[in-house]
Formats: C-alpha cells, structure tokens, sequence
C-alpha cells in the first residue's frame, strides 16, 4: 500500500482533511451518522436522543455541528470521549446541552494535564509536523473538558433503547483511550486505538513528543476488541470495516505482526545486537505485513528497547554527559 493517495498527499493527511468541504452527516448505518474530521465525530441516534462518540477538533466544532443537524433525533444525552487528545474533545463545548452527560476514562484529566504542562514545547514539534495540514494550530485554545462520568474499566448505560458500553483500552494513543461497544448492535467505535490509519503499523512513539506507548499493553487491548467479536467497526479516521470474519481476520494479522516485532525485538537484546542493527534488520514476513504510514517496523523496534532498557545503549559513554552526541 502506498503511502501517499492519488493526488500525491500522504494518506495521513488526505484523511485529516476529508471532512473540510462536508457539509451533511454520513450514514454509516440508519442510526449511525459520521462527521469526518481530524479525528472523526459520530452521531448515534436512539428513541430518546442522541450519542456522540467524539466530538472533532476545535476549529471544526461549528461545522461537525451543523453537519449533525438534519441527522439529529433529539435531545444530546451524552458525550464518549475515546482519549484526551484535542480532535477527540475539542469541539464538546458547541455541543454540549442541557442534561449531556460527558463520559471518558479515568485518566482523562491526567492526561490533559501532561499536554498542557508541556504545552509550549509540543506546540512548537507539532507546528514542524503539522503546519501545512492542519490550519493556524499556534492561535488554537483548547478547551477544558470536565467528564461528568469517569471510567474505572467497563461503563454500561443506556439511552433509549440502545445499551452502550465504555470499556477501558490502555494500549492506544493515550492512557485513557476507551472504546465503544453496542452489544446488541455489535458495533464498536474504536477511535484511534490502532492508530489513524487502521491495519498500519502502530505508532508507538511519536515524532512531535508524548510518553512512548506500549506494545505490550497495545496488544492487550486489542485483543479486548477482538474478544468482542464486532460486525461493525468504526475506527477515527477512513471507511468502517463490515463483517465479522472481516474484523476478526484484520485484527488477528495486526496482533500477530505487533507481537512478532516485540519478540524479534526481545530476542535481538538477549542475544546482544544493538539496536541499530535490529532495527535495519528486523522486517515483518509478507503474511503480517502491515501499511507504514504513520508508524513504521523499525520505530517500534527502537522504542521496544528504550521503554525496556532506558535510553543508555551501552555503546558509548558519550550520552552520558551533558554534550550533544554529534
């Protein structure tokens, strides 16, 4: 797969801004409607009012609201947020109404708080990153967002008659990444739980700055979604994924290639390879191969043996000191 799309922008990109000239919901199903956005909002009507899973980013919270409009079923009960990164919260203010309730995992506040604690030195690697895609990022205030429910593992609640449940899933983006499961429904809103473009090579340390992810728990909780054994699956960003033997398959190659690295990584530091040579050697087989469009193999290798060993590669006694390596 290539990483770039026809009009040569990286896929990436192309997907962040695929909802820049919508102007009506898209209806993934008669009750479930997307907005698409840096990281996409959803819509999920039922007998008594309205879910939203997500709520796009900050300068898009006007427009995902107008673009819900005609999809709308009644009164907003509640607010999912599936992790504490802005294009998952920053556009809850415009939506909120009396009565919503905001659901997010128990670590949400934590999590917004390492951001902005580090706020001026993220900002300045995002904008190097980011510019050219996502508009006037250095004048965005992100909103504070205050759960009205916090998520100790599993949250079960129901609004009309759709049951909906936040289970707690460790191993994305963010500490507090949650999913989405409708069990009668078998639909599971994911987020960005594998990544921003599902079925790629997670991103377990990202170039802008953020506590290096890991595999270990990324595993587990994909596993969590596997056991689910969803017929639908709504990921952030792209198309969903329709049928079971469908999700189950693509889930079960992005476990096996995931865990493969980590062992291959394992096994090349009890061996004593350094990580340099791991990580120009270590390739996934064809059968697991996996997109490398926002993470790639060799990344996560390096960041396997940092989360494992620290950052001193035994190599040098030059990182030990305050001087640039170079």
């Amino acid at each position: 797969m290539s990483a770039n799309t026809e009009d040569g922008k990286p896929l990436l990109a192309s997907l962040v801004q695929a909802g820049e000239q919508q102007t009506e919901a898209i209806a993934i199903t008669d009750f479930v409607h997307m907005a698409k956005d840096i990281s996409n909002a959803y819509l999920v009507n039922t007998a008594d009012g309205d879910v939203l899973v997500n709520s796009g980013f900050i300068t898009s919270a006007e427009r995902n609201k107008s673009v819900f409009a005609k999809a709308r079923s009644g009164p907003l009960k509640a607010i999912v947020l599936t992790q504490a990164h802005p294009d998952h919260y920053g556009g809850v203010p415009a939506f909120l109404e009396p009565g919503t309730s905001v659901i997010a995992e128990r670590r949400f506040a934590d999590t917004c708080a390492f951001f902005n604690m580090l706020d001026p030195y993220i900002r300045r690697r995002s904008g190097k990153l980011w510019a050219s895609t996502i508009k006037n990022r250095d004048a965005l205030v992100v909103p504070t967002v205050t759960p009205d429910v916090c998520v100790d593992g599993r949250y079960s609640f129901s609004v009309g008659e759709r049951q909906f449940e936040v289970i707690s899933t460790p191993g994305g983006e963010a500490p507090d990444s949650v999913v989405v499961w409708m069990p009668a429904e078998r639909i599971v809103f994911t987020g960005n739980l594998f990544g921003p473009v599902f079925m790629s090579m997670p991103n377990l340390c990202t170039l802008r700055g953020d506590k290096p992810r890991s595999a270990r728990r990324f595993l587990d909780s994909l596993d969590t979604v596997r056991k689910l054994g969803a017929e639908l699956l709504i990921t952030g960003h792209g198309e969903p994924i329709r049928g079971a033997a469908q999700i189950r398959g693509d889930l079960d190659k992005l476990h096996a290639a995931v865990a493969y690295v980590h062992q291959a990584t394992v096994d090349g530091m009890n061996a004593g390879t350094d990580v340099h040579t791991l990580m120009r050697d270590i390739h996934l087989p064809d059968a697991l191969a996996l997109g490398e469009f926002h993470g790639k193999v060799s990344w996560a290798v390096r960041t396997l043996w940092e989360e494992y060993s620290g950052w001193f590669h035994f190599d040098s006694t030059t990182s030990l000191y305050g001087v640039p390596r170079a």
